[in-house]
């Protein structure tokens, strides 16, 4: 008869599971800590897109708009651009877009 020895044994198996348990600790805690970096980054992003619709509103119209829901009822920004990633809302004053996280701001 013959012997089907082929496979992996026990002690192989939990050798895996051992390494790829290791990874996921090391590498689950540095992803959890940069979702805030990921969102303040987007808003960044997010307030340089709707400045740039308030100065083309300015170029259509003449004006700046009254606020951030007049670029919406225009149809220049959509009703989820009048928030960043982080739930913080977008405000206009004069013609430019305030920044609801001013700390992270680039530039």
């Amino acid at each position: 008869m013959f012997k089907n020895n082929k496979g992996f044994t026990l002690i192989e198996m939990l050798i895996v599971l051992m390494i790829i348990s290791v990874l996921i600790i090391l590498i689950v805690p540095n992803l959890s800590g940069k979702s805030k970096g990921v969102h303040d980054t987007g808003c960044d992003a997010l307030v340089k897109v709707v400045q740039a619709q308030v100065d083309l509103f300015y170029l259509d119209k003449g004006k700046y708009p009254a606020d951030i829901d007049e670029l919406v009822s225009t149809e220049y920004i959509s009703k989820e651009q009048k928030t960043c990633p982080n739930n913080q809302e977008i405000t206009l004053n004069n013609g430019v877009v305030i920044n609801p996280n001013p700390d992270n701001e680039t530039e």
